[in-house]
């Protein structure tokens, strides 16, 4: 497995391939981008091709290799990335004893998720038991091409049948338990799925990660739909149901439609619209969007036209627009949904699907059912309402044209929709202010990232010209941090060895493996640039020293209370730290 690893290693040129999801520039010997694991608008998402790592310096403050980046953008094992990455650039896996524990889990409950489905569509499909659930698709004019394609079933109204079966599969009650098809009661297991039809859900591998339980009358005391509970498999706000039928249709055609539930993804597959995935849940979450992100860069919301569809709209917008994709919405006022939409009136239906409206035509529109344009008090509802999404638009033409649109239907002028959307910029501002603050209020945190800065720009710097100012001022133990004081007297022992020119890849062989991975990470800091970016090298250099100094003058003043003696000391220390404070003031 090792050798293997390093095969992979070796042949996978990062830059190239984290390319291919994310937009990389070139900043000084390392590449920056924004980081595609969450939401941000200045790069903080940095790939060093000397290294082979990446590390992102924002909210995730996550890193690593190719295979770590795999594995978080599929959310997948360890071993699933080393074996698709292997596949990728021809490296044979040979079976080891030390082959990923998680991953072996894991395909388990995917097998074991399989054969329920098997036995869900057995079920339905040969057994006198599944004609109810067969004649409840009929009422609903779904065809058998259709239940074979999304591989639909049905659970018995028993206590414990599917339970019984996958025990005669050689699974464990606990391993049952943890895919969420049983459930623990006073007599025992029992299943979860008990009299509904069944809707396997599927991640875009085509692989099992759970289910979703219909009962088969409207009228039935129970609930509608029973899912399958977050677990090993299933995370609700990163499944896509559909996806997987979908996924070639939507990169064909540019698009994806999307919806609410199981029914208005089949009905429309079944009358030819197969770039069509439903969410779970009545809100699209930056994951499931993240997810349809690889496939299209065009998003069509066809959610219901209540009341909760319409708010689900709204939070998917937001979400989308951050992610700067092209939104369009379809309003079926003359359906509930798409699938009676699609079974009432196929060619109104598809008409709209057609003819999206542009998201922000249909916010102001929203919004004008909702609130009276002919009264001032309808007018600042409709204004703060629809400023709020205004303001968000990256596009300066695009949002331009919306702000005289917006302002022409309100009659006001054009400075008056700014005025609101600057008001709304404002408050999102100070929000993200007193988070900020919170978050690095201390003067404690500022010195261990100036600390973190200071080293990186060294380590970045192969002619030692950024060391020369570091050297002249800061010595090991200026730094607070342990291990940065360490890497710097590494730093030290190296430069002295090798005068010429540093190199990350060898002075890293000098470090001990609890280092390492620090090093790893303070060379890559300095090129997110989200702190000091646009400050003096020389100016923190210094304000590191008066940090430093400042420490040992509280630590001296502490032993004073107990010992004499110091007197020299401190007097040493403070002249020290008036010459610092006047470079500071003169820089």
């Amino acid at each position: 497995m090792d050798t293997a690893l390093d095969e992979v290693k070796k042949k996978i040129d990062i830059i190239e391939y984290i390319g291919q999801f994310v937009t990389l520039k070139k900043t000084g010997r390392n590449f920056k981008g924004l980081c595609p694991f969450h939401q941000e608008k200045t790069p903080s998402f940095v790939v060093s091709p000397d290294r082979q790592i990446w590390h992102c310096f924002g909210s995730c403050q996550d890193g690593g290799d190719a295979i770590k980046f795999l594995m978080k953008w599929e959310n997948i094992t360890f071993y699933e990335a080393l074996k698709e990455l292997a596949d990728k650039v021809g490296v044979k896996l040979r079976h080891s004893s030390v082959e990923d524990a998680a991953w072996r889990r894991k395909e388990r409950l995917i097998h074991l998720n399989s054969l329920a489905g098997e036995y869900f569509g057995y079920v339905l499909a040969k057994t006198k038991v599944g004609e109810l659930a067969k004649r409840y698709l009929s009422s609903r004019k779904i065809n058998d091409r259709i239940v074979n394609k999304f591989q639909l079933g049905y659970a018995p109204q028993s206590w414990d049948s599917l339970f019984k079966f996958l025990h005669k599969k050689k699974f464990l009650p606990e391993e049952v338990f943890s895919a969420g098809l049983a459930v623990q009661g006073g007599r025992g297991m029992y299943d979860r799925f008990r009299g509904r039809l069944m809707f396997p859900l599927k991640d875009q591998r085509g692989n099992v990660i759970g289910f979703s339980g219909r009962a088969l009358h409207d009228d039935d005391p129970a609930a509608k739909y029973i899912n399958t509970p977050e677990g090993p498999l299933y995370h609700k706000r990163e499944s896509v149901y559909g996806i997987d039928t979908a996924k070639e249709a939507i990169k064909k055609t540019g698009n994806v439609y999307v919806v609410e539930g199981e029914f208005d993804v089949i009905s429309p597959y079944q009358a030819g619209f197969e770039n069509i995935v439903a969410v779970k849940g009545t809100a699209i979450t930056r994951e499931q969007l993240q997810l349809l992100q690889r496939y299209t860069a065009k998003i069509t919301l066809t959610m219901d036209s209540d009341a909760a569809g319409l708010e689900a709209m709204k939070k998917g917008i937001a979400e989308a627009e951050e992610m700067e994709l092209e939104v369009g919405v379809v309003s079926l006022d003359f359906a509930k949904d798409p699938d009676e939409a699609v079974q009432t009136k196929p060619e109104e239906f598809r008409r709209v699907l057609s003819h999206p409206v542009p998201l922000y035509d249909f916010l102001i529109d929203a919004s004008l059912k909702k609130y009276s344009v002919h009264e001032a008090y309808g007018k600042k509802k409709i204004g703060e309402e629809v400023a709020v999404f205004l303001a968000k638009i990256k596009n300066p033409i695009v949002q331009s044209h919306y702000v005289k649109k917006l302002a022409a239907i309100l009659d006001v002028s054009e400075s008056s929709v700014a005025s609101l959307m600057r008001r709304a910029t404002e408050e999102k501002k100070k929000r993200i202010f007193m988070r900020t603050r919170t978050q690095a209020s201390t003067e404690a945190l500022r010195e261990t990232l100036l600390q973190k800065y200071i080293l990186s720009i060294t380590f970045q710097d192969e002619t030692y010209e950024s060391a020369g100012y570091v050297l002249q001022i800061l010595n090991p133990a200026d730094f607070s941090i342990p291990a940065y004081g360490k890497m710097y007297a590494a730093f030290l022992e190296y430069k002295i060895k090798y005068p010429d020119k540093f190199m990350p890849t060898v002075f890293i062989l000098t470090l001990p493996a609890e280092l390492q991975v620090v090093f790893d990470e303070v060379l890559l800091f300095a090129t997110s640039d989200l702190i000091f970016e646009k400050e003096n090298l020389k100016k923190l250099i210094f304000e590191a020293k008066r940090y430093s100094l400042k420490r040992q003058l509280a630590t001296l003043l502490r032993m004073t209370d107990e010992k004499e003696g110091y007197e020299r000391e401190l007097k040493d220390l403070n002249h020290t730290l008036n010459e610092v404070e006047k470079h500071l003031a003169a820089l």
